[in-house]
């Protein structure tokens, strides 16, 4: 029997419509923050969701600072100086889902992150903030206390303006401080290897930052630095600004006539631009490799807000392989939010919906080419560069600190890297007069002479990446001695040849 409307039906047929009886409140149990916690942040994108907020606050500078106690990793701090909050909005930040609305180019979206990302890698949350116009006030969250009933700590607002004021040189009038305690990663640190753990995590820290926030970075009035601090003496350890890693940054394309710009007629959404673009093949540059295997770099680089969301992946459009490495395509995600396009809470992801493949496949750019003879025209570059035969160089152990991002950089690009092994590093020391340097090979580091960094600064300022060319003529001449088991006498005669010439030449340099 057909129902008589909506909702409604007589006898015994179908409810169309499954009829109610008022309402009742069923708020979340406190068992729910172990569900916020268990999103599958990474360390690395758990510090990003932080600094999405320090963009959303107008941030122009943001520190993410490491703390150290001796041998051991005590809290990380992630300082910006963006407009900062008042106790009305830390009440409202530090509620689970409390911002409602966000405006149209903001990169916070469900109220959740600041809560998920934090406690994903800690199981305490401090946030220490100031406005122009009011004091600083804290709060903290004890992952068991939320446990518990939601109980948030109030911070005592002495203890909020002595942080603030430790970091005044970012702050100024107005900021924010997160701070991690109880560090998950931290606690997994064996004794005697913070230094090494430190070297990876803060590689890994600032390639994903240079990467899924190089846009904002490439602007020039926003600025990221990582640092690591002695947390009782705030002696800084290192120190490394944070560059842009471009997925699209090469020099020449792979095929002339690239970029192109491709429109995919999208169900429910209407046309959505692609641009497509094809690498140069045998590229070793840190925006071609990105972060992890390279076959997961080919595909979609999906953008929302200028913030990258998706580094790599066809999205079930096709299979990823080896000879499509070469292809990359930038969208930028439409506005409104919509049922085609769905960002996952970490922003480490999108899903799709069918009609975008189906889209794609009626894809073309403005002279008819369709988006499958895209696909074709970058496996052809990559198939026909297999076939040449070209040197290769032999592969290094990656530089580390001492060496600045941009040397870096170059270093490499130009060298194929060792995988798998820690970074060379460069200390000034107190060393014998009779040298400039020595190999370390316990501490994977090259000791530079204290008593000469201003003979080889010519009394310019030091700093953590200062003494460029010296340093890299190390690099390129050494690396090979720390690949070897052990050190022979016709490498240690090699190394005394280069402590006499240089030792001569900074002389010479002091006496002019």
């Amino acid at each position: 029997m057909a129902a008589t409307a909506l909702g409604t039906s007589s006898g015994d047929g179908w409810e169309f419509d499954v009829p109610t009886d008022g309402s009742k409140s069923l708020p979340p149990s406190p068992r729910y923050v172990e569900a916020l916690a268990s999103q599958g942040y990474s360390f690395e994108a758990a510090v990003a969701d932080l600094i999405d907020n320090s963009i959303d606050a107008g941030a122009e500078r943001v520190a993410v600072v490491f703390l150290r106690d001796g041998d051991r990793l005590s809290s990380l701090l992630i300082v910006d100086d963006g407009q900062g909050m008042d106790d009305c909005a830390l009440d409202t930040a530090m509620t689970i889902a409390g911002q409602e609305r966000y405006a149209a180019a903001a990169l916070g979206m469900y109220g959740t992150g600041l809560k998920a990302a934090s406690m994903s890698c800690a199981d305490s949350l401090t946030v220490i903030s100031r406005t122009k116009r009011s004091k600083a006030s804290g709060r903290r969250w004890l992952t068991q206390n939320a446990r518990n009933g939601f109980h948030c700590d109030i911070v005592s607002p002495e203890y909020s303006q002595r942080l603030i004021d430790r970091y005044d040189g970012i702050i100024g009038w107005q900021g924010t401080i997160v701070r991690w305690d109880a560090v998950r990663d931290f606690d997994t640190i064996e004794e005697g290897h913070t230094d090494q753990y430190l070297n990876r995590a803060v590689d890994r820290l600032e390639n994903y930052l240079g990467l899924y926030l190089h846009r904002f970075l490439s602007r020039g009035g926003f600025h990221i630095d990582i640092v690591i601090e002695e947390a009782t003496t705030r002696e800084e350890h290192d120190h490394r600004p944070v560059e842009p890693i471009d997925p699209f940054g090469y020099r020449v394309p792979g095929k002339a006539g690239y970029p192109r710009k491709f429109t995919a007629p999208i169900e429910g959404i209407g046309d959505v631009a692609l641009t497509a673009h094809i690498w140069p093949p045998k590229n070793q540059s840190v925006g071609y490799k990105g972060i992890g295997p390279l076959q997961e770099r080919q595909g979609f680089y999906f953008y929302r807000n200028d913030r990258l969301v998706q580094a790599g992946g066809w999205n079930s459009y096709r299979s990823a392989e080896g000879h499509l490495s070469l292809a990359r395509v930038q969208v930028d995600l439409p506005h409104p939010a919509n049922s085609v396009f769905s960002l996952t809470v970490k922003k480490a992801g999108v899903t799709v919906n069918p009609s975008f493949s189906r889209g794609l496949e009626k894809a073309t750019d403005a002279d008819g080419t369709s988006f499958a003879g895209y696909l074709h025209e970058a496996e052809a570059v990559y198939r026909e560069a297999a076939r040449r035969n070209e040197p290769k160089r032999k592969a290094a152990i990656p530089p580390g600190r001492g060496i600045s991002p941009k040397l870096k950089r170059v270093l490499v690009e130009e060298l194929p890297q060792v995988p798998g092994e820690d970074p060379i590093g460069f200390l000034w020391e107190p060393l014998s007069s009779d040298v400039l340097f020595e190999i370390d090979r316990s501490r994977r580091a090259i000791r530079l002479n204290k008593a000469y960094r201003q003979a080889v600064l010519g009394n310019r300022r030091g700093g953590f990446n200062d003494a460029p060319l010296l340093k890299s003529m190390l690099y390129l001449a050494f690396n090979d001695i720390f690949q070897k088991e052990r050190l022979r006498a016709v490498v240690q005669d090699e190394i005394d040849l280069w402590n006499a010439v240089l030792i001569a030449a900074v002389r010479s340099e002091a006496d002019r």
